[in-house]
């Protein structure tokens, strides 16, 4: 099905709002299975019971920031919000609503950042700062090695932890390499973190806050018109529709949110992480630190590499995982949406795994615990948070990351994954 380009300036200006056409109309969602309360009730448990746990142990900051790790779980799964595959839509079939989600992410938490951040605002004492990272090797490569692990992996930094949490046993594999990747990146620091890069680059610094915050909405007014064009010209299928309830309060709790509302979700907490603990969400650097724990436990003595004898990656070794900042929103994340989907009735622990399917998530997984530390960050702490704090790192690693993205597209296929098709019916 194809629209035809309206006549008029108005209707030109009215069209942006309505949806890029499509080779055919999407489909209607189908009906959301029963609950699945079992997994409902334990992730209940388990999430209450942690974040009482967490509030008694190591205080009131703690204990909110998991409360938000829960409600992005939740926000995530019920809304389907991709990076992933938005990116392999975008690149292999033209369409690109996901990516116009992202704007809207982008933009709504650019934002909300430039009120908190401008203004200084803060809870617990919390002094918020923009997320900036320099711009050099280390942030291109690193960006399109973790593109092309997460296409082969199945999943981003946010999607592992809430596919993870939905019970997709794929990506446990997928989290595993993470984790292993993570620790590798960390334990040969000085293999990449001398590679040559220049200082960051913040828009505030020459434009204040009030122009940081319009040159980042132009472009990604720009972004949106391009992807409009691209998605016209190529005419794709539509996005496929997940399970959802009927009516508009069993739609809320037990999903499927529409991607614009799990965009403003997203960027609420996101931007409440940012004025509870004065840093931007994040989600990689908690694998890292998981597999230092895991290398000490083990016998070994991660306190000696060079990465964590930096000042702030040293006291996270050196304090409870229960206490680190990233780490509790990572647990949130994978809790909530466990809950999320047991009450959508889709949590289920998938079995009979390909070989070649089990091998490319860990292999991706590396790739992205790798490409993330290399990066300073992933989907979120660099892409997501950098753009929104109007630093230019975020821009070059997601145009580093659809350069990679085009290139995991094309190993797809090796390993037994498929690719969207012009002729599909969904992508």
């Amino acid at each position: 099905m194809t629209t035809a380009p309206p006549s008029a300036p108005s209707a030109r200006a009215t069209a942006l709002l309505t949806p890029a056409p499509t080779r055919l109309p999407a489909p209607e969602a189908p009906a959301a299975p029963a609950v699945r309360r079992l997994p409902l009730v334990i992730a209940l448990v388990l999430g209450l019971g942690l974040t009482g746990y967490v509030w008694a142990a190591h205080g009131t900051k703690p204990g909110v920031l998991l409360l938000l790790g829960l409600g992005l779980g939740v926000g995530l799964f019920h809304s389907r919000f991709g990076f992933t595959s938005a990116w392999r839509q975008l690149i292999a079939v033209g369409n690109g609503t996901g990516l116009r989600a992202h704007a809207l992410l982008l933009g709504t938490t650019a934002t909300l950042f430039a009120l908190i951040i401008g203004t200084g605002t803060g809870l617990f004492g919390a002094a918020p700062a923009p997320s900036a990272g320099p711009i050099g090797v280390g942030l291109l490569l690193g960006a399109f090695l973790f593109a092309v692990g997460m296409q082969l992996g199945g999943a981003c930094a946010s999607g592992t932890l809430f596919a993870v949490g939905s019970g997709q046993s794929t990506i446990v594999l997928t989290l595993g390499g993470f984790v292993v990747g993570s620790t590798l990146a960390a334990w040969q620091y000085g293999l990449w973190s001398d590679l040559p890069a220049v200082d960051p680059v913040l828009f505030s610094d020459h434009l204040g806050w009030a122009g940081s915050l319009a040159v980042t909405l132009v472009l990604l007014a720009l972004v949106v018109l391009v992807s409009r064009r691209v998605q016209a010209r190529r005419n794709p299928p539509p996005v496929g529709v997940p399970p959802s309830a009927r009516g508009t309060l069993a739609r809320a709790v037990r999903g499927s949110w529409p991607l614009a509302a799990g965009a403003l979700v997203l960027a609420f907490l996101g931007a409440a992480v940012l004025l509870v603990s004065g840093g931007a969400w994040g989600v990689t650097s908690a694998f890292a630190l998981w597999g230092a724990k895991i290398v000490g436990a083990l016998g070994g003595s991660p306190e000696t590499w060079a990465y964590w004898q930096q000042p702030g990656n040293a006291e996270a070794l050196a304090g409870p995982v229960l206490a680190d900042k990233t780490s509790l929103t990572d647990i949130g994340i994978m809790i909530g949406a466990a809950v999320a989907a047991a009450a959508g009735g889709v949590w289920t622990w998938h079995r009979g795994v390909a070989w070649r399917t089990a091998g490319a998530a860990v292999l991706g997984g590396v790739l992205m615990g790798v490409g993330a530390r290399m990066a300073g960050g992933c989907n979120i702490g660099a892409y997501l948070a950098g753009i929104a704090s109007g630093s230019l790192h975020g821009w070059l690693w997601g145009a580093a990351a659809l350069v990679g993205t085009w290139v995991g597209l094309r190993l797809r296929p090796y390993v037994s994954l498929a690719n969207p098709k012009p002729g599909d019916g969904v992508c």
